[in-house]
């Protein structure tokens, strides 16, 4: 059962990321990897989601 005041948070794929960015997926990889952007890593595989709220403050972050 969800509480009522706990709020979902919104992940992104490393392609709609990638375009909300304005940059190649193999640069949210580098990013992730040096620590810039960290993403989330959801299977042995290695699949990659972004949190959107993460995205969104990094876009402030550059803007400054």
């Amino acid at each position: 059962m969800i509480k009522k005041n706990t709020t979902l948070t919104k992940l992104l794929t490393i392609r709609q990321a990638a375009e909300i960015l304005n940059v190649h997926v193999g640069t949210l990889r580098r990013w992730d990897k040096s620590g810039k952007l960290k993403a989330i890593k959801l299977s042995d595989r290695g699949d990659r989601r972004y949190n959107q709220e993460d995205v969104e403050s990094f876009i402030n972050l550059r803007k400054k």
